[in-house]
């Protein structure tokens, strides 16, 4: 009978051994099989003005889980970025968070500003190419601006990103703002930062182009 035990409690140590191993397996898969998304953007996806929690970048952040992909967000947007800044700061960025998806949305600022179009548009390239060199899928996000510095400036700025798409070859969300820009209930009363009540459209014009990035 002492026989019998001890091949018992050996078989029963062998299943916990296994059952362990089991499990550090799995954990080891699931970490290997996640990715990282990086927003590099300015105010629009940095919740200017919003109660934390309440921006489109968040609302992603929900959808993934409820969509149960693994994904981990990364925010790196801050107000008043320019596509200079942008592009200062993407090296440390891509070296910490390692990421499989970066989306860009920058240029906002730049045309604001009166900017000069050909330099946003080489910093954006910059940072499509320092991005794809990490092998990093890139979603580029769309503005448009109000035509304060004409109609030649607000058209080049506007092509500016569906030229720079077809050029690099990564995906477009052509306009963050879509379904936004023309509701003035929409925005705060600065006339710049949507309101709360925008962000889930915001996120709707971002998601079509995001979600098969995430599924490769």
């Amino acid at each position: 009978m002492q026989n019998n035990w001890k091949k018992h409690g050996m078989k029963a140590a062998s299943m916990r051994w296994l059952a362990a191993l089991s499990l550090v397996l799995f954990a080891t898969c699931a970490h290997s099989a996640s990715k990282t998304v990086l927003v590099l953007g300015d105010s629009l996806s940095a919740e200017y003005g919003l109660a934390r929690g309440s921006g489109w970048v968040t609302l992603l952040e929900q959808r993934i889980r409820q969509s149960k992909l693994n994904v981990n967000v990364v925010n790196a947007s801050i107000s008043g970025e320019t596509t200079s800044g942008g592009k200062a700061r993407l090296p440390a960025l891509l070296t910490q968070h390692r990421p499989d998806v970066v989306l860009i949305e920058l240029g906002a600022n730049d045309g604001l500003r009166g900017l000069p179009v050909a330099s946003a548009e080489r910093n954006l390239s910059d940072m499509i190419k320092a991005s794809k060199a990490t092998n990093a899928q890139v979603l580029l996000i769309g503005m448009q601006i109000p035509p304060n510095y004409g109609r030649e400036y607000t058209q080049r700025f506007t092509g500016m990103y569906e030229k720079l798409a077809k050029e690099t070859k990564v995906g477009l969300a052509p306009f963050l703002l879509q379904s936004v820009a023309d509701d003035p209930t929409l925005f705060q009363s600065d006339r710049i930062h949507p309101v709360a009540e925008a962000q889930p459209i915001m996120l709707d014009n971002v998601w079509p182009y995001l979600k098969p990035l995430l599924s490769k």
